[in-house]
This record gives C-alpha cells, structure tokens and sequence, in this order.
C-alpha cells in the first residue's frame, strides 16, 4: 500500500508547550518530502517519477524536483508555495510549475485537469495545507483531530493507527445495508473518528483546523453538448489518458520479469477499448541498464518528452504507429479463463502490438479460494471490499500482465446510463426518450422468457417507477426506503431485467446483503436514513445523483482491488477514472446514455475517432458468458472454509447479521441444485469479504504504521 500522511498543528498559545507527540510520532519507513509544523511523507513502494514536488519562493522561479529528495532545509516564509503531485500524472514540468503559479491566488480546480491519476498537496505558507480528492474517489483523503490539531492521509488504517480509533460498526453496517447510499454512509469510514473527504472536495487545513469545499463545479453545473462534439471530448480524453500511461518509462528493473506494458483482454468492451488504444502509443525507451534497452538517440528523453501531449485525435491510431517500433516490441494481453477470443476482441489477434495470453482459470483461481488455505493470509486492505474473495484471481491476470497494466474499470458507471436517469427525462420534459431503453428491456424480457407476457408488463413498471421517482419528494423518499429496511422488503435482485430497472428507481435502494443483517443493524442504518431526509435534498436529479454515488462505489472497489491484487513493483491503471475522462463522459447527453448498447456504440465512436476504422458494426453486442459460473464454482469448492468462517463471525459477535438466516443462505449457495441470482451471490460476497477484513484487522499488530506511539489496545468491534 502506497500513501501519504502529514498533519498541521493549531496555533499554540503563548508560553504553551510544543505537543510531545510531534517530536517522536512519525510514519515507519517515511519519505519526507517536506518537514516544518506541517510536515508530509510518502510511505510504502513510490517509484522516482510518482513523486514530484514544485517551490516556489518570493523573486525565484519554480523549482521542480522529481523523486526521492532530502527535504529543502531553507526554511519556508508565509510568502513561500509547495506543490506535492503524486502518483501517475501526464503533465509536464512547465505544466506543474505553471500550475503551482496560477494555484496561488486560490484556484485550484486546474491542478485536477491532468491526465492520470494522482493525489494533489498544496502548502501555502506555512500555516495552510490544502489536499485535493479526484473526482470518482479512487483517490481519497482522509482526516482526523489529533494533537491539537488534524491528521491527514491518503489512507484511514494509518490514521485509525494513529489515534487508537476503534471501529464504527454503524458504519460497518451502512456499507452492507446500503453501499451506494450517501445518506446512510455520509463521510465516515469503518474507524471512528477518522472521516473521508468526498470526491471532488478539497481539505484545507488552517490553523489545525480542517474545511471542506467542493472545487468542482455544482452538480448539474456542466450542459450536456450534442452528442458528436461530446464523443469527440471524450475520444481526446481517453486517448489522452492511455497515451500518458504508455509514454511513462519503465521502472529499471523489474524482479518478477513482467512485460513493460499489460492489458486486459476480455469479453468486455471497456478493456479491449483500452488495450487497442494503447496497442496504436509507441512505448518509450526501456531505461540504460535495463534489459533490452536501446542506445540511440531514442534512449535520451526525459520526462518533458515522454509527457507531452497532443490534442490531435482523428488519425492518431495511424499516425501514432507509423512512428516505428520500440523496445519492447509488444504489449502482454490477458485473458482469464477463454479459450477463443469472442466477437468482440475478434481483431486483437490482428493486432500486432498485442501478444494474447490465454490464462487457464484452474480452482487456485476461483473466486473464495482464499477461503480453502489461510483466510487471515492475505493483504490487509485499507477498507473491506468485495474484491477481497476474488482477489487470487485478480492477481492471476495481473501476474501474467506488464509492469504497468491497463484495466477498463470502471467504465460503465463512467458511461451508461443509470436506470434513474429514466426520471430525470421525465423531469425536463423529454418523455419520448424514454421510448427505446423501455423497449430494449421489454426485448430483453422477451427473449429471456420466450413468451410476450414479461415483454407486455415491463414498459408499465418501468414508465410508472420513472414517473413516481420523478415526483416524490426527496425526505417521502428517504423515510419510505427506511420503513422498507427495518420491515425487510429488501429486493432480492431476480425477477425480469424491467423489474430489476423499476427497482433501482428510487433515491435509495438497499444493497444484496441487507437481506441477511440484524433487526438492530437495519434499525441503526434506519436511522442514518431518517435523519437524512431533514436535511436539504441534493440540487441534481435523482438520476444523476444515483449515477454519481454508483460511480463512487465503483471506484471504492477498484482502490480495494489495488490494496488486494496489486503485485510488488507493479502499477495498475484505470484510465475510465481520470478526472478528465470523468469530466469528458458529463458532456453526454442522458439519451444518448440511455440508448440499448450506449456503452458498445460509444466506445466503438471513441476507437473510430482514434483511426481504429476497421471495426465490424456489431463490435461488443456478441453473446457474453455467465459471468456468475467461476463464483458459483468457487462457492463449492470453499464449503467447508464458509462453514468454518461463519462458525463463531466477528460479524455476529458485533451484532451485525442475522446467522441462522446467513448459515442458511451459505447452504443454498454451496447447493449446485440450488439457484442463487446474481444479487444474492454479490450479498454473499461482501457478508464474507467483511468477515475476512475484521479478522485480519483483528490478527494484525496495531500502530505498525508508526513509531514513536504508546502501545495502543487493540480495537474493540463496538465502540
């Protein structure tokens, strides 16, 4: 795990003493990368060009240093400004310097318009620090009271470490009963005490003191464009953020002998999206010493070279691979568990940047297969996760990828259109719109039960849940979804696709595993609720609200996948999370989302636009596997380590589900005559997903992050 912390001390008062924790606390095996009242380390695997800092003193121009640096000892004056970039960021060093410059006279929204993905630090003087979260939440920050004043990181473990915070089983609870729900999980995290910043905020501290405000504009903010200038952005966008990725040269060495460059190759549009994108970005030069490293003139770019960007985007797919080959040749293309490539990846083979790997699945790789050796083994991640009994197969791919390797996460909650959005046409008066997504799931329907009668029904439910939600008041909405938690009408997640759609228009809709939590955990989420709707309701449609948290759900998962799967020395991107891919998808307009295949016919626009012309029409609309087989398979080989796990649960012990009804759902799952939906196989999976966490959390050694603390009592499971 790979993060940053620092903290700002409140002003002392005259004569008052210096806090004693501020002379001896200090992150283990820390990277300062600036030190005074208001100090910031990086910890844990940074590579040189992840971390990159800018000075700017009065009368002196902008200083840019780029890796592991001794701290300047010059000592800062109010007038003096420090900018912290970490993490992958495309901009060049003229960029970053001009940004700190224009930073100074408080704009900061500009200091999030690069591509990449990275955390942004800004100290002014040296009283005030500002810390900027990226717009989907892969990114976060963290921060909490301590010693007088606030303690900050780009992870909560540390902090909850720092403080001796014990855990917020009301949070806990939240996140089962409603993981999407930004009114039942507000700002907190599974440690009390410790808040997140949300997405698209800045962390200003003063003084000691924290301030949050959006540096965003307000939701709703942003004009849809018609619909050929939005792909266009988005194509420049995305090519951008793939480009800056390929362009980065490569670590030195690399102990497990990866490829450069790795991608994933599935049935998935999103990542062969990614993979073609980059397959058409020469890779840079492989560093001198490094295997395979070239000697020419080519060899001798810096990072001014490999990240200059350019607006071009029609033609870039034959202009950029015209530019000839570079070391090395080809790019690792990962496929778990198929033996043929589908319609499709049809012309990945064709490809020749791309060197498809076939992996076999094998049962190491099944998902809860953590569960048949030692389920308290793996990586402690910074928050639980469903990606935790799935994270062997996960690693699977990405040990076979490149040192670098490119996902397509996050992609659909980037584009499509969320089944909310139905009541925000209503809403501005479009109700024609609806028309063909209503038809498509009435197609749907049709063909997956083979008579008219579902077809018939569905237009009815979804047209008459669109139009409730587009008038029921936010606080109605709220209390009813409350009402409905604690009488456990909770959506089981089956019935037909117009079903499932009518479900998921409301302002808020429980999540797979409430099903099976306590009366007195659903109560507690209840309440959460309750008290959520006397507040003001949001200024955006409820769709757009809905898309927005799905969103930042998404995005929280892929950070756990990171903490899970992510392999010493290795990098993983999600390009579809960039600020600026982010801000390009807004520019859409909500019936081009909505449209049946959105996500196909955008992405195969945006391949196009790139020069990628030889795409057969139907790219990506082929018949997809089950994608709910290997957790089924896995569910059945990990019977007896499921049994064992939920023999005495932390889970129960905190008094968060009902365990008869979970040991029964654990049955029919391991069950092969038993059918489980896939709503109910995602419940099963974040019931043991937090087990696993609260047990490795329970196992590990407290404070490890630091030195310099007392000895903290371990953490109880109620406050």
């Amino acid at each position: 795990m790979r993060w940053l912390t620092g903290w700002s001390t409140g002003t002392p008062r005259p004569g008052a003493p210096v806090h004693e924790a501020l002379a001896t606390v200090a992150p283990i095996a820390a990277r300062p990368l600036w030190t005074g009242p208001n100090p910031l380390w990086a910890v844990g695997d940074w590579r040189p060009e992840e971390i990159r800092l800018v000075t700017l003193r009065p009368g002196a121009r902008p200083v840019v240093t780029t890796g592991p640096t001794t701290p300047d000892p010059v000592e800062d004056t109010p007038a003096t400004t420090r900018l912290a970039v970490l993490g992958h960021c495309g901009a060049t060093d003229a960029e970053l310097a001009a940004g700190l410059a224009a930073a100074r006279g408080g704009a900061v929204r500009h200091l999030t318009a690069w591509p990449g993905s990275y955390t942004v630090v800004l100290r002014t003087g040296t009283r005030s620090t500002l810390l900027l979260t990226d717009l989907a939440g892969a990114q976060p920050v963290f921060h909490t009271p301590w010693a007088g004043g606030t303690a900050y990181a780009t992870a909560a473990l540390p902090l909850a470490d720092l403080v001796g915070a014990a855990l917020d089983t009301g949070h806990l609870a939240a996140r089962l009963a409603c993981p999407e729900s930004p009114e039942a999980l507000g700002t907190g995290t599974p440690y009390l005490g410790v808040q997140r910043v949300p997405p698209g905020h800045v962390l200003a501290v003063r003084g000691g003191r924290p301030y949050l405000d959006a540096y965003d504009e307000p939701p709703g903010a942003e004009q849809p464009r018609d619909e050929a200038p939005a792909i266009r952005e988005l194509t420049r966008a995305l090519l951008e953020s793939v480009r800056s990725r390929v362009r980065t040269p490569a670590p030195a060495t690399d102990p497990a002998g990866r490829a450069r460059l790795g991608v994933d190759l599935s049935y998935g549009t999103a990542s062969a999206t990614v993979a073609l994108l980059a397959a058409a970005v020469p890779l840079p030069p492989v560093p001198a010493g490094a295997p395979g490293a070239s000697t020419g003139p080519a060899a001798t770019g810096g990072r001014s070279a490999a990240g200059a960007r350019s607006g071009a985007v029609k033609g870039s797919w034959a202009r950029e691979a015209a530019q000839g080959p570079s070391a090395p040749e080809q790019l690792a293309a990962v496929t778990l568990g198929e033996t043929e490539a589908p319609t499709s990846l049809a012309l990945a083979p064709d490809t020749p940047r791309l060197r498809h790997t076939v992996l076999d699945p094998g049962p190491d790789t099944l998902p809860y297969a953590v569960l048949r050796t030692d389920p308290q083994s793996g990586p402690l991640t910074d928050e639980p996760g469903p990606e935790l009994v799935a994270a062997a197969r996960a690693g699977a791919r990405f040990d076979a990828g490149g040192t670098d390797h490119l996902t397509g996460y996050g992609a659909r909650q980037v584009l499509d259109g969320h089944p909310a959005r139905l009541a925000d046409l209503i809403r501005a008066g479009r109700p024609r719109e609806l028309l063909p997504p209503v038809a498509a799931l009435a197609g749907a329907d049709r063909a997956a039960a083979g008579v008219l009668t579902g077809a018939l029904r569905t237009p009815l439910t979804v047209v008459r849940a669109a139009h409730r939600l587009s008038r029921v008041r936010y606080a109605e909405a709220l209390d009813e979804a409350a009402a409905k938690l604690t009488a456990r009408h909770v959506p089981d997640g089956g019935g037909t696709a117009g079903d499932r759609s009518a479900v998921d228009l409301a302002w808020c809709v429980p999540g797979p595993a409430a099903r099976w939590l306590s009366d007195e955990a659903l109560s507690s989420v209840a309440l959460r609720l309750r008290l959520a709707a006397r507040r003001p309701a949001p200024e955006e449609h409820p769709g757009a609200h809905r898309a927005r948290h799905a969103l930042y759900r998404q995005a929280r998962s892929y950070r756990t996948l990171l903490h899970a799967a992510e392999r010493p020395g290795q990098r993983l991107h999600a390009p579809f999370l960039d600020n600026q891919v982010v801000r390009a998808a807004r520019l859409l307009p909500d019936d081009v989302r909505l449209q049946p295949g959105a996500r196909h016919a955008l992405l195969h626009a945006v391949l196009t636009g790139a020069g990628r012309t030889d795409l057969p029409p139907d790219w990506g609309r082929g018949p997809r596997p089950d994608r709910t087989a290997p957790t089924r398979a896995g569910l059945r080989l990990a019977a007896d380590g499921l049994a064992e796990l939920f023999d005495a649960p932390l889970l129960a012990e905190a008094g968060l589900i009902d365990l008869p009804a979970v040991r029964a759902g654990l049955a029919h799952s391991t069950d092969p005559a038993t059918p489980l939906s896939p709503a109910a196989l995602a419940g099963l999976a974040d019931l043991v997903s937090t087990e696993l966490w609260l047990r490795r959390l329970r196992a590990r050694r407290h404070g490890a992050c630091w030195t310099g603390l007392p000895r903290p009592q371990p953490p109880a499971l109620t406050p």
